[in-house]
């Protein structure tokens, strides 16, 4: 069985939030949900991973959130601030560096 939040994963969560934020406010149970449909189930994030990665977000200014009522519930939306565009920016090119690499090395030190 594939472990579910492996410890490769670190800062992952991050850039799958602002990713998905970049594209248009959302919920917290919405983030959850989208992360698990654009990555087609290979990442599977639950609340307890988001909530905090959200207001640690909110905390720094990359996020701004403001409550609406929808259907009688009250939820919690989030989106993006300029400085979480320029984290966004920032975690991209770190992550295609870094993927980069891992394929490198997976083709094998003949390639290198």
């Amino acid at each position: 069985m594939a472990q579910s939040n492996p410890p490769f994963m670190s800062g992952v969560p991050e850039l799958l939030l602002l990713q998905l934020l970049n594209e248009q406010e959302m919920y917290g149970y919405e983030l959850v949900r989208s992360i698990k449909t654009v990555t087609r189930d290979a990442i599977s994030l639950g609340e307890g991973v988001i909530y905090p990665v959200l207001h640690s977000l909110e905390r720094n200014g990359s996020l701004k959130s403001k409550r609406k009522t929808v259907g009688g519930r009250t939820r919690v939306y989030y989106s993006l601030t300029r400085k979480g565009g320029d984290r966004l920016e920032k975690l991209q090119d770190d992550w295609r560096r870094i993927q980069g690499g891992v394929a490198i090395a997976l083709a094998g030190t003949a390639n290198a």
